[in-house]
């Protein structure tokens, strides 16, 4: 695992098997054993050298297709209502549980320390620009809710689960930049755009 900045390693990329141009990676938080989404790249012997993981959480029911984490013994939290939820663990003050409905029902984001991870409800395009992600499933009106609720967060990191290849597995950013770039993007899926 790579490190991104002190505390988080970001796993090898891995193509997404319906769309190779875009890779996803999994990312661990050391201080906390936390490791956030899932990707077939991530094991139990990438963890082990940063102290391992006792957590795996996700963004969304999505990521848990892709495998990867299999071998690691931990904890699993999915946020999904039904029989195929996990419950989310309770991670401690270190990192916060944010819930931003609207790609999927139960779509979560989780802040550490100035980082936020956003699955692929925000993501950084090949232009560097933030997108989303508005399926057939999504809820246009919750998503459009939860951009508002992360453009009043203080992060200065996004790490994305999914980046286009050769990108970046993490954007630095600071409280002004992270608003434009929000509120750039809600105001393009209040128009009717997908991404």
């Amino acid at each position: 695992m790579d490190l991104v900045t002190p505390g988080l390693y970001a796993s090898d990329p891995a193509p997404l098997p319906f769309a190779p141009g875009e890779h996803m990676r999994a990312f661990l938080i050391a201080p906390a054993q936390v490791l956030v989404y899932s990707a077939p790249t991530v094991d139990a012997a990438a963890v082990a050298p940063h102290g391992g993981a006792s957590h795996i959480v996700l963004n969304h029911w999505h990521e848990a297709e892709f495998g990867g984490g299999e071998e690691v013994s931990a904890a699993l939290g999915v946020p999904l209502a039904g029989e195929r939820a996990a419950p989310l663990p309770a991670l401690g003050p270190a990192v916060e549980a944010i819930p931003i409905p609207g790609h999927t029902p139960e779509a979560t984001a989780f802040l550490w320390q100035g980082v936020l991870f956003t699955g692929d409800s925000v993501y950084v395009d090949d232009a560097g620009e933030w997108v989303g992600a508005v399926l057939d499933s999504s809820d246009r009106a919750a998503y459009l809710e939860s951009l508002e609720r992360l453009r009043e967060l203080e992060f200065e990191l996004l790490v994305p689960w999914i980046a286009t290849a050769g990108a970046p597995a993490a954007v630095r950013t600071d409280r002004a930049d992270a608003r434009r770039r929000l509120a750039a993007l809600i105001e393009r899926l209040r128009g009717g755009a997908d991404r």
